[in-house]
């Protein structure tokens, strides 16, 4: 008779290796394309602050990032978020709210109840511009406000 468990011989069942590395190869490009959307948010031109003191942010939260960039040349402030470029904080209130109502209901689900802001501030931006973006979060509900910074130079 015919048995499905490694043959009738006595022998080891034979350990395949071939479906093993299909998962690893499928959950190494899952956390890759999770790892790159964050980076996508992330504004190279902007040059951060330095805080030797700085600490690790924590990964597991809902979060927005909303990146003031600085043009010395106009003397101006670009709010930047998800790639698209604001010069009022005003456009940003109503996507910012929706980002945080649907991180709302995918937090709920999960451990952290809190929704973050996370601004990254080019180091030569004046405080005024800091401030708007962290009153256009307040507008959108946003309480919970981080600022990025390099630990060093």
């Amino acid at each position: 008779m015919g048995g499905g468990g490694g043959g009738g011989d006595g022998s080891e069942p034979e350990f395949q290796v071939a479906p093993m590395i299909d998962v690893l190869l499928v959950l190494l490009i899952f956390f890759m394309t999770l790892t790159s959307a964050q980076v996508l948010k992330v504004d190279k031109s902007i040059k951060l602050p330095v805080a030797p003191d700085a600490q690790k942010q924590d990964s597991q939260r809902a979060q927005v990032i909303l990146n003031v960039r600085w043009n010395p040349e106009t003397k101006k402030a670009a709010f930047v978020y998800d790639e698209k470029v604001f010069a009022q904080t005003s456009e940003l209130v109503p996507l910012i709210k929706s980002a945080k109502q649907a991180g709302d209901h995918k937090i709920l689900e999960g451990k952290n109840p809190t929704f973050r802001c996370v601004i990254r501030g080019d180091r030569d931006v004046p405080a005024v511009y800091v401030s708007q973006a962290m009153n256009a979060a307040a507008e959108a509900g946003i309480s919970d406000i981080s600022f990025s910074a390099a630990s060093k130079n």
